[in-house]
């Protein structure tokens, strides 16, 4: 009998990865997904624990799924991801309707766990790390060995897909959780990895994207050829843009200390690399950064900015930036805005530090009030926003390359090889996944507006 299953993911690209790895295990047990909550057999909650904020709204979803199993008791629910890697026990013990709670190295074998939780009438907690642990190897001629080495089915409307370079990350900076929810660092097997773009592209993807909680060390800490010869994340690079047809290829996240002129060159070199790099910041301040123990300064930052535009003038650069960490002062968080006047990013993902459990910046004195957090946050949001809005104007008048990805009402949503969104109008149809030329007409904070065709209105 087929069962339902319904997925809830939080937090980053390597959460939708893992979702889709999920997604695959379950259908090869009989599972068909739902995108009614209300109307599954399974739910499943893939959670993230790098904010508080993400880390409240899987329990207060977990409180609404109370009530549904109130009133459908065969329903089963799960908690996979950070937050079940960091709570463990203490998850179940909390909710004591959740049936299976999936660390991060745990999320390959969900029926598993499922049928040991119902063969034991209890729930079945699996967050044990290992350091030797390495992502299932990838066998595209005979199917998969297991959920995680290869890409799920694919639907008629994908062509762009994650794949899953290395999990896990050394750096241990001291806000971040990701070391103790993911563990250690380990890159995956270099051929295991080609053979899953290949099959992808092969199907019909056409952008792929390359994930890793530190891409730049790929390689560094564990064999990735089957001869024990090293490769390095350009190296890699270069091989994936070599792949026949693959028309598009992407990557994050990068950390700074790591970041090599072999990586910084490819965006010249690679025809298929697009044009847009997320390097996160974090702060402006050398203090700031030396308590996050990020092992950069700011100068060498902005040294890599220089590079990387020298190399590839047309790049689009995004960062990530904190506010209000332990001890900074009203100088740091002015540092912090003099660095978004100097390198003007495109845009930003910016944030109020929150304490996370077990970081080594919880037990860090000299706590900002959260109204300070606050202000600075918007202070440096609206400045971000002028920016953004300024950078983008500059594209109105030039044409751009999108692939389509749907029609939204009367226009198509697309994505420019820089990553910026751009709405689309066309008398023609364009199908999702086609790639086409159209003009920019019109910039705004967030998105750009363009025509396909001749005679466009360009404000």
């Amino acid at each position: 009998m087929t069962r339902s299953f319904y997925i809830k993911t939080f937090g980053c690209q390597m959460n939708d990865r893992d979702s889709e790895i999920m997604a695959q295990s379950l259908g090869e047990h009989d599972y068909a997904e739902t995108l009614q909550v209300d109307d599954a057999d399974l739910v499943i909650l893939n959670t993230c624990s790098i904010r508080a904020k993400a880390e409240q709204k899987v329990m207060s979803l977990l409180g609404y799924l109370r009530k549904i199993k109130q009133k459908k008791p065969e329903l089963k629910i799960c908690v996979a991801g950070c937050v079940a890697q960091q709570e463990g026990k203490r998850l179940v013990e909390k909710m004591p309707h959740v049936d299976v709670v999936a660390g991060t190295q745990h999320i390959y074998h969900i029926p598993q766990l499922l049928a040991e939780a119902q063969r034991q009438n209890g729930p079945r907690v699996a967050v044990e790390l290992s350091d030797s642990y390495a992502i299932p190897r990838f066998i595209p001629d005979t199917g998969p060995s297991s959920p995680a080495s290869a890409p799920a089915t694919l639907q008629e409307t994908e062509f762009s897909r994650f794949v899953t370079i290395m999990q896990g990350c050394n750096n241990y900076c001291t806000y971040c959780v990701v070391p103790y929810t993911r563990g250690r660092e380990v890159s995956r097997n270099l051929k295991d990895i080609e053979d899953e773009v290949d099959v992808l592209v092969k199907s019909g993807v056409r952008e792929i994207t390359l994930l890793g909680q530190n891409v730049n060390s790929y390689g560094s800490t564990n064999a990735v050829t089957d001869d024990g010869s090293p490769c390095s994340f350009p190296q890699l690079l270069e091989r994936i843009a070599g792949i026949d047809n693959l028309q598009r290829l992407r990557f994050t996240t990068s950390n700074p200390k790591d970041l090599s002129e072999e990586l910084m060159r490819c965006f010249r070199d690679l025809p298929s690399l697009c044009p847009q790099f997320h390097l996160p910041v974090q702060s402006g301040s050398n203090a700031v950064l030396k308590k996050m123990n990020r092992k950069y300064s700011i100068e060498k930052y902005k040294y890599l900015v220089d590079v990387l535009r020298n190399y590839c003038p047309e790049i689009v650069l995004t960062t990530d930036v904190i506010v209000g960490f332990p001890g900074e002062t009203e100088e740091d968080f002015a540092q912090t805005m003099a660095l978004l006047e100097s390198v003007r990013f495109d845009g930003s993902f910016s944030f109020k530090y929150s304490d996370r459990p077990g970081t080594a910046s919880l037990a860090l004195p000299d706590k900002v009030p959260e109204e300070q957090k606050a202000s600075r946050l918007s202070r440096f949001q609206r400045r971000q926003d002028e920016i953004s809005l300024e950078r983008n104007t500059m594209y109105i008048g030039e044409m751009h390359e999108v692939m389509v990805e749907k029609r939204d009402t009367e226009k198509y949503r697309c994505r420019a090889r820089t990553n910026h969104v751009v709405h689309v109008r066309s008398e023609e149809y364009l199908e999702p996944g086609q790639i086409v030329d159209v003009t920019i007409t019109h910039a705004g904070q967030h998105s750009l507006q363009a025509q396909y065709g001749s005679n466009p209105i360009i404000s």
